[in-house]
């Protein structure tokens, strides 16, 4: 070993130390001002953001103004997953994002691919006070408190997503065309000098012109390629290092200017190296280049169909509306409706805001926010969402919800939301990612020093080589991409099925159920109690007995009357009027109907009357066991029968239970109900193991009861009751047809109100969890083996050397790769639960 090795081996150290510091070394933090009660700071945003680590106070609002001084996809959105906020930033145009720090902590922004990072840094109200000028020495580490720490805000009127959509969509078309014209130019003169190095290596100097290999000319034809070509490569590259980062951008940077700058020195001051060194790789650095773009140019057009959801969910929304003034139908913009308009609705339109129907009868569709395809017929009292399709008759409605307000509105924005949350398995390539382009530098001048000093001749062009190939094939951006791609796709193929998926950890965690417990009411059942069955005794005809008791009960208010005398409407009968009407507190109610005495209740209150219940309480006691409320009746003295009343088991409950313990899942039904009505609710749907007359308050300790036996459970509820037990759930899925405060606690709701739902989230969610896997598979086992390889590792025991070329189209192929996986999510389409289902007693 030489003087020269041993200086390069000193140098290469010494570069690797320094890398360390400049990376690695705590960054000062740029303190907001406070301007009127709210705290105000301005970020750059090119080629990074400038400031990247922001300190504000706790307990103010926090205006971050973001000026974007570039184009392209990479910083077109800026995501706050912690405080879930998802905002677009246009090219070259200031945008406000606005949040409100409720807690102290540390909380991490980054563009669109997770490439470029921020930190927000909230201090304690009783610590430095933003009013001071000096600032802080902190260390950038990306750790903090929960997501709960910290709320936010970010524009959600329809009007804005859809124009910041049509933007984004404007410009990453304009970088597809750019990209194209880029790689065209790069194509057009590589080709000539690639085919003249090949072509020489392969077959001899004789197969190819001697003025196709002149380095002026290979210069000539190259430089363009270099400085147009790879512009937005090295401008982003260098940009990034400027601002004390690293991406995928910097090292390729790092590597073509390597190759060119040194073919630059060849071409021009050749006497400068010994001969042996003094080979040119203007080929490698055109190829590189191309290869790049042409790879970012698929990727590009590959993405683009990666926020279809909230597209195709914007493109529901209808542009006009026909309001009723002056009793005239007027067509007016969809905003300038506001509550309380009377619309109609004619057959075929739009449904332009939720409304309710004040007169008409129609068919509507709602798949597009349910996921149902059955049309549903709307009458008056109902309600009507927007966006939704107006089937063959016409409606006259009332606006309720405008504007943000709709369930369109709230659908776009919670899929937004969860698109900008971050899965906890992200966390892992978010840990590598910081470190892996430095650590890649590091390598590569390390092999740089090593071959130099240790390889064969002509030893620098091996080191030289060794190092470009390693700047080169590294892909950091396959492992950020791995994940938020697979999110984005999985939360829009939920809201597309109905469900809505409120963050990205609760898509995660989903496909770890092994437990999911249904509340019974509401979300087991139909939640409605409705007449199920007539027994008369002798004498009496059914038909009679029902019009008779239906008529006494036409007369209470209480919900088993409603559903007997619902019940006799649907069997055709007219009930007759009943006078003397007269109830007797929690036993039953009394009357008399055409002339003959009807009681009608409990077995207490004919008892009391001096009636003989014996037969009506054997045929009470049957139904009882069933699950049923039984409704003794006599008339003018004599027994006369029992009516049964039930809440009524939904249609695809059973269906659903079987689909869930055919995926796996033990299923547990949870109600305040009496056990005798819960078994029998249990037997008809398949269920095995019920937990009955549960108080609300006592519901979430049962299901931390659970939890504490190594379950991880999923809560299905509807009403307020269940809030407290989808919050303490691993993951709470709420009824979309229930309470607001119980679908406020969940972290997925099912807004159709089918339970069938539950199936749909769980096996969207393990899709979207085998996809990021096989994202992570490709993105880390890539740069696992291609850094070595790259690096010479297998240089001496067969000699294999990886050209830069090769690693420029494996870099490519690697974060192609991802993006394809990712968007092969897309064909992920729900099954239908199967209609034959096994018959539980």
């Amino acid at each position: 070993m030489d003087v020269a090795d041993v200086i390069v081996i000193v140098a290469a150290a010494a570069v690797i130390a320094g890398l360390g510091w400049f990376f690695f070394s705590p960054r000062r933090a740029h303190t907001a001002r406070l301007e009127g009660g709210v705290q105000r700071v301005e970020v750059t945003v090119r080629g990074g953001y400038r400031p990247d680590v922001i300190r504000v106070r706790q307990g103010v609002p926090v205006e971050l103004v973001f000026d974007r001084q570039e184009s392209g996809e990479c910083t077109s959105r800026v995501v706050f997953p912690d405080l879930r906020v998802n905002a677009g930033l246009p090219a070259f145009a200031r945008t406000t994002v606005r949040v409100s720090p409720d807690r102290a902590g540390t909380f991490g922004f980054a563009c669109g691919m997770n490439m470029i990072h921020g930190t927000l840094l909230v201090e304690p109200d009783a610590g430095t006070g933003v009013e001071e000028a000096a600032s802080v020495a902190v260390q950038d580490t990306g750790a903090g408190t929960p997501p709960s720490a910290t709320t936010a805000t970010a524009p959600t009127r329809g009007g804005d997503a859809a124009e910041e959509e049509a933007a984004e969509t404007a410009e990453r078309w304009a970088e597809i065309a750019d990209l194209t014209r880029r790689v065209t130019v790069g194509v057009v003169l590589t080709v000539p000098v690639l085919f003249a190095v090949m072509a020489h290596e392969l077959f001899g100097a004789g197969w190819v012109p001697e003025w196709l290999l002149n380095h002026w000319l290979q210069l000539a034809l190259i430089t363009p390629v270099m400085f147009y070509t790879g512009r937005p490569i090295h401008s982003t590259g260098w940009l990034t290092l400027r601002h004390r980062g690293a991406d995928m951008n910097s090292l390729i940077t790092l590597g073509t200017t390597a190759a060119y700058g040194y073919s630059l020195l060849v071409t021009l001051a050749p006497g400068l190296l010994p001969s042996e060194v003094r080979a040119v790789y203007f080929e490698a650095v055109g190829v590189i280049l191309t290869l790049i773009l042409l790879g970012r140019l698929l990727e590009a057009r590959a993405k683009a169909g990666t926020g279809e959801a909230i597209r195709a969910l914007l493109g529901l929304q209808a542009r006009t509306a026909r309001v009723i003034r002056d009793g005239t139908p007027t067509e007016v913009p969809v905003d300038d409706v506001v509550v309380g308009d009377e619309l109609l609705i004619r057959p075929g339109e739009k449904v332009p805001v939720d409304a309710e129907v004040l007169s008409g009868a129609s068919p509507v569709d709602e798949s597009m926010v349910t996921g149902e395809p059955m049309p549903v017929t709307k009458r008056a009292g109902d309600t009507v969402v927007g966006a939704t399709v107006n089937g063959t008759g016409s409606l006259t409605v009332r606006a309720s919800k405008v504007g943000a307000d709709t369930m369109l509105a709230q659908i776009i924005r919670l899929v937004q939301q969860a698109q900008a949350s971050k899965a906890p398995i992200q966390r892992l390539a978010d840990a590598v990612s910081a470190y892996f382009v430095p650590v890649v530098i590091a390598i590569a001048v390390g092999a740089f020093a090593l071959w130099f000093a240790l390889g064969p001749t002509p030893a620098l062009t091996l080191a030289l080589v060794s190092a470009v190939a390693v700047l080169i094939i590294a892909c950091p951006c396959a492992l950020g991409l791995a994940t938020p791609l697979s999110v984005m796709v999985g939360t829009g193929k939920g809201a597309q099925a109905g469900i809505l998926i409120r963050s990205a950890e609760a898509l995660e965690t989903a496909h770890k159920l092994d437990t999911v417990v249904l509340d019974k009411t509401g979300t087991v059942t139909k939640g409605e109690p409705v007449l199920t069955d007539v027994r008369a005794t002798d004498g009496f005809d059914e038909d009679d007995l029902l019009a008779l008791v239906a008529a006494v009960e036409a007369m209470s208010e209480h919900p088993l009357a409603t559903a007997i005398v619902t019940g006799a409407h649907d069997h055709g009968l007219t009930p007759p009027r009943a006078d003397g009407f007269a109830s007797v507190t929690g036993k039953g109610v009394q009357a008399t109907v055409a002339g003959r005495t009807v009681h009608v209740g409990t077995a207490r209150l004919l008892a009391e009357a001096g009636l003989d219940t014996t037969q009506l309480t054997f045929l009470a006691a049957d139904f009882s066991a069933q699950g049923k409320t039984p409704v003794l009746a006599a008339v003018d003295g004599r027994p006369a029968g029992v009516l049964a009343v039930a809440d009524t088991v939904k249609d695809d409950s059973a269906a659903t239970i079987a689909a869930l313990r055919r995926l796996g899942l033990e299923v547990v039904i949870l109600t305040g109900d009496n056990a005798r009505t819960a078994e029998a609710i249990a037997r008809q749907v398949g269920v095995d193991r019920v937990l009955a007359e549960v108080l609300p308050e006592h519901k979430a300790d049962e299901i931390r009861r659970l939890q504490q036996e190594g379950r991880t459970v999923g809560m299905v509820g509807d009403g307020i009751n269940d809030a407290p037990a989808l919050a303490a759930a691993d993951v709470g899925l709420a009824i979309g047809t229930g309470a607001d405060v119980a679908i406020e606690a969940a972290d997925i709701t099912l807004v159709s109100g089918s339970l069938g739902g539950v199936v749909t989230a769980i096996r969207l969610s393990r899709a979207t969890m085998r996809n990021i896997r096989q994202n992570l598979f490709f993105a880390l086992v890539y740069n696992a083996v291609g850094v070595p390889l790259a690096a010479g590792a297998l240089y001496p025991l067969w000699g294999i050397r990886l050209s830069p070329m090769i690693a420029a189209a494996a870099m490519a192929l690697s974060s192609l790769s991802v993006v394809t996986n990712s968007s092969r999510l897309r064909r992920w389409h729900t099954t239908p639960l199967p209609v034959d289902q096994d018959k539980h007693p």
